[in-house]
Formats: C-alpha cells, structure tokens, sequence
C-alpha cells in the first residue's frame, strides 16, 4: 500500500445524501462537499459516487455554482448507505508487473501483491515526493500494477446499514480495471476499514487495539494480534505493525487511527495530543504517545514524532464530537486540513504547511461535518497513479 503522500491518479468520494448522518444539520454539508471537491479537482481528478441520475444533476449544479473544474470530475451512479469511503472503499495497493520467469500453478505470468514493502519491491526513495512533485497522472515507476483489496464492510460492527456500502470496493475495483484481492483469515473474508490503519509505504502500519482487538464493535471474532498482522503483511505490504492504544472520545468507530497518528513521510509521524489534564482524551493520548516514542520503523529506527494539539471539545446536542487536526487528507499538491473555530487551528495550519513544504495546506471549516462524526481522511480513498 503506497503512502498517501505518493503520486494519485484519483480521489474516490460520495456524495451526502443520508440525513440521519448529520440529524438536524444536513444543509450545509452539500457545501463543505462541494468546496472540498472543488480543491481536489484543481489538483487531481475525482471519482465522484452519486445515489442516481438526479443526484448528479443536482451536484453538476453545485459544483458549476462554485467554479469547480467539473471537466476533473468524473460521476458514478451508485447507491451507498453512507459515504465514508474510506472505510467502505476498496485499498489500492501496487504489485510488480507479471513476471515471466515466475510462472503460477497454471503455467501464467503472476502478479506478486504486497509479498514486501514497495521500497524493497521497487528499490526507489519515494521521500524523493516532497521535493520534486509530480503532475497529475504521473506514472509510478515502471514495473507496478494495481490491485485492489476488497475487505468486508459491516458499517464499524455498529449499524445495520451497510449492504450498498460493501459492494462499492468491488465497483471501485471493477471500474478502475484492477485485479480485485478479497483478504482471507483461517479462510474467513476479513473485515477491515481504511481509517483504522496508517502506512509509511515503507513496511510499517499504525493501528489501534481499541479498534482491531477490542470485543466491543468487534469486526473479526476470533482474529488475534498476530492474525492481523499477517494480513497487513500479506495483502498491505506492511510486515511491521505498530500498536497504539486507544482513540479519541466521540469516535464511534471505536479506535480509528486516523484520528490519532499519521505518517507524513517514511520516518515521520503527526500525532495529536491533549493537553488539559482534566480532559477525557489526555490519558490515551499521553499513552499513544509513549508508544510512538518506545517505537521503531522497519528497519529498526526510531521515528520522527511531532505533535499537534487537539482542538477545544467541540460539543453539539451535548454529545462530544470526535474532532481532530490528524484527520487531514494529502492529495497531490495539496493537503486539505479539518479546521474547527479554534486558536488551534492556526498551529496546525503552520505545522503541516512545515511538514508539506511543496503542497497547498488549504483549511476545511469542518464544524458541521463533524456532527456525522468524520471529516477529510474519513471520506476519501485514493487511487495510486500507475
């Protein structure tokens, strides 16, 4: 699985259309849609899902109001229950073009997926992404094919409508004329959502055990430690697993990473910390970050941490809502980053405008769009470019 800092042929996305996502306050979240969409398509094209065919005329308005490049913009009328595609999408990863030295049981060229980390497959330095940024479409290196893994989608293990939503990966997958790689555990399909790992493109994957090990939300009955991590070095390319503990408060995912802690490049990783002692997170995430600074990469070293804050509680009908500047999506030439009213805000800005030196940090008011309990990372998925 490449870094979400390497080269993208496109971002997936779908189109709101759930009222019960954001009970109350769904009509200003076609807005933040659109405005999010409208930067992705100066940068990158976007795969857009929409329910039908008058929702897509509906959002051709919208996007034509707002002076999006509609032209970067590319509809798909498919049905889904929610649009958190990051977790209901399928994971792109790269493989090596067949081998013809390397024939399968039949007699046929194979494709070798994520038998290793892409740096070892490909023998390149894609840190090499932040100085010297590519046009849209770039090529990766030559020799890589697509394949896409199409995990199980059960709605978090917490809601009852997830059917439309597990067949999108598959589409997705379909669509883009990619081999489709259905994860297998004890020959049971594994379920497993986008925003519950993190990699470097390196080996290594961030994850949570609230998330994959706990018994509340469990995805997988039966899956233990080590089971996953088998399946993030076989299917990911990502041998080397680092555990964090638990997620932020509001998360009804139960654990999800990407609230928490986010490589940036292959020895650094983002994470959020509290620093209110009396506030509910500063405990889990001081214990996260004890764990980032005990932690190794690959390869035995240890990592590049730097920190954000967590913005003040953003609260909503009295309920704690999960907001968090980790939440942030890196498309090429630009990094859309979840902004809340907050001092904050600000500090994140200039921390991530630092780490992305060659790319665009633009601010999302993402207020609103909290209330459905995700923001940026949550409702992309991107497509390596190939």
């Amino acid at each position: 699985m490449p870094a979400e800092w390497e080269p993208h042929a496109a971002t997936w996305l779908a189109w709101p259309h759930n009222h019960d996502d954001w009970p109350g306050k769904f009509e200003p979240i076609p807005w933040v849609y659109t405005e999010i969409v409208r930067n992705l398509a100066r940068h990158e094209r976007v795969e857009l899902i929409v329910n039908d065919a008058a929702a897509e005329r509906q959002v051709r308005n919208l996007l034509l109001r707002a002076d999006a490049n509609i032209t970067n913009v590319r509809f798909h009328r498919w049905p889904t229950n929610r649009v958190w595609l990051r977790d209901s999408g399928c994971i792109f990863v790269v493989g090596q073009k067949p081998d013809s030295t390397r024939p399968d049981s039949r007699g046929r060229p194979s494709l070798h997926e994520n038998s290793m980390s892409r740096q070892d497959r490909e023998g390149h330095d894609f840190s090499r992404a932040e100085k010297s940024p590519k046009k849209t479409g770039a090529l990766a290196p030559e020799g890589s094919l697509l394949a896409a893994n199409k995990f199980r989608f059960n709605a978090w293990a917490k809601y009852s409508n997830w059917r439309n939503d597990d067949k999108i990966g598959g589409l997705m997958a379909n669509f883009a004329s990619v081999k489709e790689v259905r994860p297998l555990v004890h020959n049971t399909r594994v379920v497993l959502e986008g925003g519950s790992i993190d990699v470097n493109g390196r080996g290594t994957i961030l994850t949570t055990e609230e998330c994959l090990l706990s018994k509340v939300q469990q995805r997988n009955p039966g899956m233990s430690r080590k089971d996953y991590e088998k399946v993030f070095a076989d299917y990911l390319g990502a041998p080397h697993t680092i555990w964090l503990g638990r997620g932020i408060a509001g998360d009804d995912t139960h654990g999800h990473v990407d609230d928490l802690a986010r490589f940036v490049a292959p020895h650094t990783v983002i994470t959020v910390v509290e620093n209110n002692a009396r506030d509910i997170n500063y405990k889990p995430l001081r214990e996260n970050l004890r764990r980032l600074r005990d932690a190794r990469d690959q390869d035995g070293n240890p990592l590049n941490i730097v920190e954000l804050p967590m913005p003040r509680p953003v609260i909503f009908e009295q309920r704690r809502l999960p907001a968090s500047y980790a939440n942030f999506y890196i498309a090429n030439s630009i990094v859309l980053v979840p902004v809340f009213n907050d001092s904050n805000d600000r500090i994140a800005l200039n921390s991530l405008a630092g780490l992305f030196p060659t790319r665009e940090v633009v601010p999302i008011y993402s207020c609103d769009l909290v209330w459905g309990l995700g923001t940026m990372h949550c409702m992309t998925q991107q497509q390596p470019a190939s």
